[in-house]
């Protein structure tokens, strides 16, 4: 590496620093360079711990230390989680009551759920109401929207707390898709809000089936609060195959691992 482009490494870090994320197309205009160079400057970034890659650019790593805003995980392997949704989407028959948790990940579900009759659909998500309702309102499916109502989180666009884990007792669902912050064979379904972790926690032992829907930077990541271990999952859904030494612990548990393909 260059005098030049060790200069253009640390341009990338203090413009972290202050803004925490930067777009490729944006630091290959300030720095005068192709987008290959900067991308090639942000693996070598990320490798070395620096920062964290991610669709269309990169965050620094202190960004990571709390769960990142719904905005922010909107551009987070976006095109993963479109295919993660579109696929999961695939899975849900007619007549069935589906649950849809809170997520980037499960709001593409919300969104590619289309061409099903009479379907019945729970989710405590503000954002995943919002397409849902449009798509009901176009008749892109048939069926019915339930809202699990309590207090509002306005950074996640999500209810939680006791009068939403009171409501969850009224119901029974097929299928709960779950988005998840993290996923380990040690510590299985982590989360970095309890009260999200609660309500998840709560709404697996109300399904009959719980799919967990997650792009592959979630595989192995460990977060602060413990939802469940990897028994009460049936089904995963992620854009890359399982790791090597997943095998083992998936053949135990008897959960499907479906890949989401481009």
């Amino acid at each position: 590496m260059s005098v030049a482009g060790e200069e253009r490494k640390k341009k990338i870090l203090e413009i972290l620093d202050e803004e925490g994320k930067a777009k490729v197309a944006e630091l290959a205009v300030k720095l005068k360079v192709t987008t290959e160079t900067i991308r090639r400057y942000l693996e070598e970034l990320a490798q070395e711990e620096k920062l964290k890659k991610v669709y269309g650019g990169a965050v620094k790593v202190s960004f990571y230390h709390d769960e990142p805003s719904a905005i922010e995980r909107e551009i987070l392997y976006a095109d993963e989680k479109k295919r993660i949704g579109k696929k999961a989407a695939s899975l849900i028959n007619d007549n069935e009551v589906i649950a849809i948790d809170d997520g980037s990940t499960t709001m593409q579900l919300a969104k590619h759920l289309c061409n099903k009759s009479n379907v019945t659909i729970i989710t405590n998500s503000v954002t995943a109401l919002s397409v849902l309702m449009e798509n009901h309102y176009h008749q892109y499916f048939t069926g019915r929207i339930i809202f699990l109502g309590g207090e509002i989180n306005s950074t996640h666009y999500r209810t939680a707390g006791a009068i939403t884990l009171d409501m969850i007792d009224d119901f029974f669902v097929d299928k709960y898709f779950i988005a998840t912050d993290g996923l380990s064979i040690d510590r299985g379904i982590t989360s970095y809000d309890s009260t999200k972790g609660l309500f998840t926690r709560k709404m697996i032992e109300h399904a009959d089936k719980s799919f967990i829907l997650l792009d592959h930077s979630k595989i192995g990541h460990e977060t602060h609060f413990r939802i469940a271990d990897m028994s009460v999952i049936d089904t995963i859904i992620c854009d890359k195959h399982s790791p090597l030494n997943w095998v083992n612990c998936l053949e135990k548990n008897k959960i499907n691992w479906i890949i989401a393909e481009e």
